[in-house]
């Protein structure tokens, strides 16, 4: 089967296809191979390929399936992972060229789970310095395949390009204020931010202990169901980690969302550019269509969470970054520089205020889902802003509030979420929404993700490289 009836695949669909032997992990993986060789020197979305090791994993993944042994959906899959996910055997930079020579001594609970799974890990994936807002200066940022023009999105940059250009099929990202949500929106893909504590933080380069999140960044609801089923679960590493037991989310995928009670605050996400306005009407129509029951509600003020989420991802960075910074402060890009200088300001005082604000938010959140099953949001408030406006995000205030509006509020509730194409700007360029659930709720994700992509084509469609 010749590589362009591949390439866009639905990584289920190419697991069923590599396990029932139609093609092989080998072919698959070698295809992956020559098409990132052909197309990434333009699109930057590897930091490091690590071909020897993929066609090593996919000849062992093609003699035990051959065998009868297949590990689950993932086995003989070429995917790849964001490069602050430890690897022993690629290095694990973070996106700072401070890191460009470490070494992990051992691989983190997540990459551990996939090669467990029989995944074939294709690389490492470029992203932002230390997981923050800004590529280090030293680094050519990933560029969106759909409009050079237009942001490839933060941090987990490579993961959401990689995922949409073919150059892989499914990835891993991380999110502390929106990296899988922006990245999935501005590239057109399928990100699922688990809750807090679902997936193992051990061994990932650590940006915002509180905040950080990790989750699958794929092309369908399925794939992220499936990949979420592979690193989800406790890990005697990482106290942190829930113990809840870890469901088969694919298992009750396709039961719909008839009758669901689904929340939109109507007043706040009106708080948006028209384009945005407009996918979010037709999203809500097509929802309305599958049965489900959408009810208006109220939701929090996020204006001030906007500003505790900063100043907390600051004191929580500065912990994180303390054996290097200030003492190398020079090889620091002006980014996430200002974001440590943020967090190492601020006093005691500063920071109860911030946890105690926090605290009844949480609260807040919990009590909405009282009332319904899943929340309805935009993923940011401007459709595919270009890197032009985004370099400018630092100077404009209003732009990083409508960055972060719909997206930081869930990092400090904990709460997942999945974000879904839902169509395209004049530009040509993706637009997407998220649901909401509550806390360990992404069997429903997954449900009303895999139900909202059978009623519509936005995350079949793929751009023309």
């Amino acid at each position: 089967m010749p590589d362009d009836e591949l390439h866009y695949r639905q990584l289920m669909d190419i697991s069923g296809l590599i396990q029932s032997r139609q093609i092989s992990s080998v072919d698959t993986t070698t295809a992956q191979l020559d098409r990132i060789g052909r197309l990434d020197g333009r699109l930057r979305s590897y930091a490091t390929l690590m071909a020897e090791q993929a066609l090593a994993t996919a000849t062992t993944a093609d003699e035990e399936i051959a065998a009868g042994r297949v590990r689950g959906p993932l086995h003989g899959v070429p995917i790849a992972v964001k490069d602050l996910c430890w690897t022993t055997d690629a290095p694990t930079a973070a996106g700072m060229p401070i890191h460009r020579e470490n070494r992990p001594s051992e691989d983190g609970t997540v990459v551990r789970k996939l090669r467990e799974a029989g995944a074939v890990i294709l690389g490492k994936l470029q992203l932002t310095e230390g997981a923050y807002a800004d590529h280090h200066p030293d680094v050519p940022p990933p560029v969106n395949p759909w409009n050079t023009d237009h942001w490839s999105g933060a941090s987990s940059s490579g993961s959401g390009v990689a995922t949409a250009a073919g150059l892989c099929y499914g990835s891993l990202g991380t999110d502390t204020g929106g990296s899988i949500r922006f990245p999935s929106a501005a590239n057109g893909c399928t990100g699922l931010k688990p809750t807090w504590g679902r997936v193992s933080r051990h061994g990932c380069f650590e940006l915002a202990a509180t905040l950080d999140h990790i989750g699958p960044m794929t092309r369908s609801a399925a794939d992220a169901g499936a990949m979420l089923s592979v690193i989800a679960g406790a890990d005697p590493k990482d106290p942190t980690a829930s113990s809840e037991p870890v469901p088969n989310y694919l298992a009750g995928m396709k039961r719909g969302i008839r009758r669901l009670r689904i929340g939109i605050d109507r007043t706040w996400c009106a708080r948006v550019d028209a384009p945005t306005a407009a996918m979010l009407d037709d999203a809500l129509d097509a929802i309305a269509d599958l049965g489900a029951d959408i009810r208006d509600i109220y939701f929090p003020d996020t204006e001030q969470l906007v500003q505790d989420w900063f100043v907390l991802c600051g004191i929580e960075a500065a912990v994180a970054h303390d054996a290097t910074y200030p003492s190398r402060e020079g090889e620091y890009g002006p980014g996430l520089k200002g974001l440590l200088d943020l967090g190492r300001v601020q006093s005691a005082l500063d920071y109860q205020r911030i946890v105690l604000r926090r605290i009844a938010f949480m609260g807040q959140v919990k009590a909405l889902f009282e009332d319904i099953d899943l929340l309805v949001v935009p993923t940011t408030a401007m459709a595919s802003p270009t890197t032009a406006s985004m370099a400018t995000l630092g100077e404009d205030a209003e732009l990083i509030s409508g960055l972060l509006r719909y997206t930081c509020p869930f990092d400090l509730s904990g709460n997942p979420t999945i974000t879904l194409p839902a169509g395209f700007t004049d530009s040509g360029t993706p637009l997407a929404f998220q649901f909401v659930a509550p806390h360990f709720a992404e069997d429903m994700l997954v449900r009303a993700g895999w139900a909202y992509q059978q009623a519509t084509d936005w995350h079949r469609r793929h751009p023309e490289l």
